[in-house]
């Protein structure tokens, strides 16, 4: 989640929020699949109901029940081999017009419908962070138009691997703070991150 543009932010209220993502994905990590993603999707359903650095806005917080969700879908967890590719630094559009510094180090190789691969991102910052968003033929339609995140290692979205694989599970793809209100700044997926097949699983456009 980026610090939304031109308001002041609480950094103690920003860690805590960091804080409980990291524990939510630690427990991913060590629960079986659908039963992690159960608590993973009530924990988000908390923060985004009570926490001070929720991203929705103040009449969709009056509102808010849960976050919608496709159901959960084994077939949408599969393990991906990284391959290294030339390192190259790459300037990634954001949802307020900025772009935002990140280094392609490789693509995550994997199957899905098909041999796929998406590229692997690395924020070019201080500590830096795993970054791999995408975008698919449900984007616009009945996901988020520009595009989810998968893992985002900054911000604690982190599903494990080893030994040059990651786990992919697509059920725990979310939207980017910027599909609940416009004031959150997000890099949003480039081109070449976009998925030609339907990934019917994680989560759905945000509203009624």
């Amino acid at each position: 989640m980026h610090s939304p543009s031109g308001t002041a932010i609480s950094e103690l209220d920003l860690l805590s929020w960091k804080r409980e993502v990291f524990a939510l994905y630690r427990r991913v990590r060590e629960r079986e699949p659908e039963a992690a993603w159960r608590e993973w999707r009530a924990g988000r359903d908390r923060l985004f109901a009570n926490h001070p650095q929720s991203p929705l806005g103040a009449d969709a917080l009056a509102g808010f029940e849960a976050l919608r969700f496709f159901p959960y879908d084994p077939a949408f967890r599969v393990t991906g081999t990284v391959v290294a590719t030339e390192p190259a630094v790459r300037e990634i559009d954001s949802s307020t017009g900025e772009r935002i510094r990140f280094r392609q180090f490789g693509l995550v190789e994997f199957e899905l419908s098909g041999e796929q691969s998406l590229p692997l991102y690395w924020l070019e910052g201080y500590g830096g962070g795993l970054f791999l968003p995408f975008a698919d033929a449900t984007s616009g339609r009945a996901s988020y138009g520009g595009g989810r995140y998968l893992l985002d290692t900054v911000k604690g979205a982190d599903l494990g691997g080893q030994d040059g694989r990651l786990v992919l599970d697509f059920n725990f793809a979310y939207n980017p703070s910027c599909a609940y209100d416009p004031r959150w700044t997000c890099p949003l997926p480039p081109r070449q991150s976009r998925l030609e097949i339907a990934v019917t699983a994680g989560e759905h456009t945000f509203g009624p």
